[in-house]
C-alpha cells in the first residue's frame, strides 16, 4: 500500500511505514512542545488559577451581597496536586497551539498541492486570533453566567463548588465560544478548496442563522437571551464576513478561468450552456 503525494514536483509514492514514521515524528515534536508549555504552566500556577477564578470570584462577591453564602472549595486529600497537574496541563497545550497546529497541517500537506500548502501559514495566522478571540468573550460573558446561575441557591443554603467542577465548566465554555469562532475560518478554508461556493452559502442564509442561534443556546452556560446574543452576534457577523470573503474569491477565480467556461454559478443538478464551437 503506498499514499502517493500529489502536491510532489514529481510523482513519487510513500510507503505506509514512512507516512507512520512521519506520524510520529510529528507527534513527538507536538509532545515536547506541550511539555515545554506544561513546565511554564506549572511555574506560574499560582497566576494562573487566579486568572482561573477571576470569574468565579466576580459572581461570588455580587453573591455575597445578595446575602448568599459561596465557596470555592477543594474536597479531597489528593485534589491540590491534580488541580495545579490540570492547569499546567491546559496551559500547556494553549502555549503549544502554533507548534501542534503546524505539525498536524504539515502531516497532511503531503497529499496537497502546492498552492493549498501555502494555505496552512494563513490558517495559524488567522486561527489563533480568531480562537483567543472567542476565549475573552468566554472570559468575559462567563461571570454573567455564573450570577445568574448562583442566583438559583435558596436562602440560608451554603453553595460550595468543587474546584475541579468549576474547572471543567470554564474550559467548556472557553473551548466552546474559541471554536465558534472558528467556523467562519472553516468556511473560506472549504470555499478556496472548491468544496463551497459563496452562492451556495447565501441560499443557505436561513439554515446558517438558525444553526448558529442553536450552537449558540446549547454552548452558553445558561442559555439565556443576554449570553445567547453574545455568542451568535460575533459568530453571525465573522460568518458574514466569511461569506462576502468566498464571494470575492468565487470571481476572482471565475476571471482566471474565463467566464465563459466557469460553471461555480450552476447547482448541481442545472444544465450549463454548451459551447457552439464544434
Amino acid at each position: 500500500m503506498a499514499i502517493k503525494e500529489r502536491g510532489a514536483d514529481e510523482s513519487t509514492a510513500m510507503p505506509l511505514t514512512d507516512h507512520l514514521r512521519e506520524l510520529r515524528s510529528r507527534l513527538v515534536k507536538s509532545g515536547i512542545a506541550i511539555a515545554l508549555g506544561m513546565v511554564i504552566g506549572w511555574i506560574y500556577y499560582a497566576e494562573l488559577f487566579t486568572w482561573l477564578s477571576a470569574p468565579f470570584m466576580g459572581a461570588v462577591d455580587q453573591a455575597r451581597a445578595e446575602g448568599r453564602d459561596v465557596t470555592l472549595a477543594l474536597t479531597g486529600v489528593a485534589d491540590p496536586f491534580v488541580l495545579q497537574m490540570q492547569v499546567a496541563a491546559v496551559a500547556g497545550i494553549v502555549l503549544a497551539a502554533p507548534v501542534w497546529l503546524y505539525q498536524l497541517w504539515r502531516f497532511v500537506t503531503p497529499g496537497l498541492h502546492k498552492n493549498e500548502r501555502r494555505w496552512g501559514l494563513g490558517f495559524v495566522a488567522v486561527a489563533a486570533p480568531l480562537f483567543f478571540g472567542g476565549v475573552a468573550l468566554a472570559y468575559t460573558v462567563l461571570p454573567l453566567g455564573l450570577e445568574v446561575l448562583l442566583g438559583f441557591t435558596p436562602e440560608n443554603v451554603e453553595n460550595i463548588v468543587s474546584v475541579d467542577r468549576y474547572l471543567s465548566f470554564f474550559l467548556r465554555t472557553i473551548i466552546v465560544f474559541g471554536i465558534g469562532f472558528l467556523v467562519p475560518l472553516l468556511i473560506v478554508l472549504l470555499n478556496f478548496a472548491g468544496v463551497l461556493t459563496g452562492k451556495r452559502l447565501i441560499s443557505w442564509w436561513r439554515w446558517i442563522i438558525i444553526s448558529i442561534i442553536i450552537f449558540a443556546a446549547v454552548a452558553t452556560p445558561t442559555g439565556d437571551p443576554i449570553n445567547l446574543i453574545l455568542l451568535a452576534g460575533p459568530i453571525l457577523l465573522l460568518v458574514a464576513i466569511a461569506v462576502g470573503i468566498c464571494v470575492l474569491n468565487d470571481r476572482r477565480r471565475a476571471k482566471r478561468r474565463g467566464a465563459e467556461h466557469d460553471y461555480s454559478d450552476y447547482d448541481d443538478d442545472e444544465l450549463s450552456p454548451l459551447d457552439d464551437e464544434a
